[in-house]
């Protein structure tokens, strides 16, 4: 029997709903979300388009993120800190992302704020896993217990704004903590749900 949130693909895989049945979102749900990531440019990469999600569908980010990739210097946070008023400029022009004024400029004054964080904690990655909320066995999830924030997304969205980050609310913030493996969302019977669990309990923390 399928749990409540569940769907069986043509492949037989039991997975999340959401992806549907587009092919890149499949490949997203299965390799990518929910998974551990400590390299501090992806970690970037993730908060950066979750901001640029704001609004908008996040297929329509997928969709995108090649170009934004390419806009962005591949999101590496140094070469995104030294962006001036020009790269704004161009940014602005580029037909392949989404040209929000605020968001592209939030973007780069969040790289330099990362340049910040990296200073201070050795890594981007030590700062975040160190928000992790639950370093054990993920709890039983399900579609209906899903939420779109935490109390400790709200805390991290409130210590990255007193640090001068932006379009880091704590629905966007969570979002990222779910993408990049600080929270295993993946609902209960999904097949990536093990796998991330098993990702997890594997990984040596950043800064641990």
């Amino acid at each position: 029997m399928l749990t409540a949130g569940t769907l069986v693909g043509v492949d037989g895989l039991v997975r999340c709903w959401w992806p549907g049945d587009d092919e890149g979102y499949l490949a997203y749900h299965d390799g990518e979300w929910g998974r551990p990531v400590t390299d501090d440019d992806r970690l970037f990469e993730k908060l950066c388009l979750e901001g640029f999600q704001a609004g908008l569908s996040w297929l329509t980010i997928l969709r995108k993120r090649d170009n934004f990739r390419a806009a962005f210097c591949g999101f590496d946070i140094a070469a995104v800190a030294a962006f001036g008023p020009g790269d704004i400029e161009r940014l602005l022009g580029d037909i392949g992302i989404v040209r929000h004024r605020g968001k592209i400029a939030s973007a780069v004054n969040n790289a330099r704020r990362a340049v910040e964080l990296i200073d201070q904690f050795g890594s981007l990655g030590a700062y975040i896993w160190g928000w992790e909320p639950n370093p054990g066995a993920a709890p039983p999830i399900s579609k209906e217990a899903l939420p779109a924030s935490t109390p400790e997304s709200a805390a991290l969205a409130r210590d990255l704004k007193q640090r001068g980050w932006s379009f880091v609310g704590p629905t966007t913030v969570y979002a990222f903590m779910q993408s990049m493996g600080l929270v295993n969302d993946h609902i209960e019977g999904c097949f990536a749900r093990s796998e991330c669990e098993s990702e997890r309990a594997a990984l040596m923390r950043p800064g641990g």
